[in-house]
């Protein structure tokens, strides 16, 4: 793992912790042009885990694990992130498969990420 990868993942992992209460227990990025791609796993709480148990627990916590990533990028502009890309942040899109604990980002630049 390169240097640039390891601290997109410190990054990452932080802005998780502080949102959730807990970060990813594993976390792989890969740069390809201007997106960094990064895989999440273990990413539940606990208390997720319990509350996924119902259909209704299930959806609040997909949602919760989707939504509130994207939003809190859309109103925090990632200026540690962007200066170590040396790029500004266009987009990102998230999901996660709560069934498998596994979560994808796509984290879009405006320009081609140098490494």
């Amino acid at each position: 793992m390169s240097k640039i990868e390891h601290q997109f993942n410190e990054l990452v992992r932080k802005v998780r912790k502080d949102l959730f209460g807990k970060g990813p227990d594993s976390i792989k990025t890969i740069f390809a042009e201007n997106m960094a791609i990064t895989n999440l796993k273990g990413n539940l709480t606990p208390v997720e885990q319990f509350i996924i148990q119902s259909p209704e627990g299930y959806d609040q916590v997909h949602r919760a694990r989707t939504k509130m990533i994207q939003d809190f990028y859309k109103q925090h502009q990632p200026d540690e992130m962007e200066e170590l890309v040396q790029a500004k942040l266009l987009n990102l899109f998230s999901d996660i498969n709560i069934e498998e604990d596994i979560a994808i980002s796509v984290f879009v630049f405006d320009k081609p990420i140098e490494r």
